[in-house]
């Protein structure tokens, strides 16, 4: 385990910006921390954001559902996808790098030291509308077997 551990609060921070800067320190060989992954912001009109998540859901494979791609609906999920999209996942050094990323719901409380907020990402600096992701928890909602 490395020596360097990095704890993030995710409260009002803009999601794409920290997640950046999150993978840019495991590239660094930090061991990351996510805490209130729920938290984070997602800039722009929540119903334009539903509307074109709920087609991303529905793409599936017709002839084989074992191919339908993995859809994240959990708030964490959807974090640690967000900061995968952003390693070179070809590399060894990307594999690596997203081993070491834990995102946690809410704060775990046995994580010891003081977390960290990224001032460039800062939901405060937003003019225009935002949501967290606990506000999709409609679309997040895992459907029920039948």
């Amino acid at each position: 385990m490395s020596d360097k551990v990095l704890i993030v609060d995710a409260t009002n921070q803009i999601l794409g910006r920290m997640c950046s800067m999150i993978a840019k320190r495991l590239l660094e060989g930090y061991m990351v921390h996510v805490i209130n992954a729920e938290k984070a912001r997602i800039s722009g009109s929540k119903h334009s954001f539903i509307r074109e998540y709920v087609k991303f859901l529905e793409i599936k494979s017709v002839r084989n559902p074992k191919h339908t791609p993995l859809h994240p609906r959990n708030p964490a999920t959807y974090v640690r996808r967000v900061v995968r999209g952003m390693l070179p996942m070809g590399k060894k050094k990307g594999k690596d790098a997203f081993r070491r990323l834990r995102v946690h719901i809410g704060d775990p409380g046995n994580l010891k030291g003081q977390p960290v907020r990224f001032e460039e990402a800062d939901a405060a600096r937003l003019g225009g509308r935002s949501f967290t992701l606990s506000e999709l928890k409609d679309i997040f909602k895992v459907p029920e077997a039948s």
